[in-house]
């Protein structure tokens, strides 16, 4: 990771674009923030979150001093790019809590997250990195958190999920999904596709054979580098 300052150690069709415009700007204040939060969008999604300051100010065409000025700090610049990806992320969670079928919600919900982290890298990260100055961000995460653990239970209740599902089976299916390398975002989205469907499959109530025991693994280690 870049020594620069505050370094930090869920895309299908719909996915949501750069964020709303601020506010009072002038209009080539406003350029150039758009071409930033644009240029680190597309960045964090190809390289992931490490990609240095200097790199996104090379790629969106203006001064480190003015990216700066903008953003003063990655942490700030990453919060803006991914806040209304976050937002999908949660309504895709609410949305399957209202589904009146618990397995289809919970299925919805991984194809859909896993569809988000096999196109852009930064996502993921973004999504399990900790903002202590963005209450709202993180309020929205943990929702996303406390839902998805909510349809887990619904589905167990309606007979559809193994019983032996836990949380930690999550963070190995997210684990294995941000393993996907391919050539192009279309051929790891078909990849993901594909390994998800094979996991839902495993993750049925009907016919399902004993596991080995879990082991604890925090959504936080999905994003944790290997060791040496």
């Amino acid at each position: 990771m870049s020594s620069e300052p505050s370094q930090m150690p869920y895309a299908p069709a719909d996915a949501p674009g750069l964020p709303a415009e601020a506010p009072g700007l002038r209009a080539d204040a406003l350029h150039n923030r758009n071409r930033i939060l644009e240029a680190a969008r597309e960045t964090f999604a190809t390289l992931g979150l490490d990609v240095p300051m200097v790199e996104i100010a090379r790629r969106s065409g203006v001064g480190i001093a003015t990216l700066y000025r903008r953003f003063p700090t990655k942490e700030s610049l990453v919060v803006e790019v991914f806040a209304d990806d976050l937002h999908a992320c949660a309504k895709v969670v609410d949305d399957a809590l209202a589904d009146p079928d618990p397995w289809r919600g919970f299925r919805t919900v991984i194809e859909k997250v896993c569809a988000m982290q096999a196109v852009d890298r930064g996502f993921t990260t973004a999504f399990l990195s900790a903002f202590p100055d963005a209450s709202a961000f993180e309020h929205e995460r943990e929702c996303a958190e406390r839902g998805f653990a909510e349809l887990a239970r619904r589905a167990k209740e309606a007979g559809r999920l193994r019983a032996d599902f836990v949380q930690d089976d999550l963070t190995l299916l997210l684990m294995a999904n941000s393993g996907i390398v391919t050539d192009s975002p279309e051929a790891a989205l078909a990849a993901s596709r594909r390994l998800v469907a094979f996991l839902l499959q495993a993750f049925r109530a009907e016919g399902a054979d004993p596991l080995p025991p879990a082991t604890p693994l925090g959504l936080d280690q999905v994003r944790r580098p290997p060791a040496p």
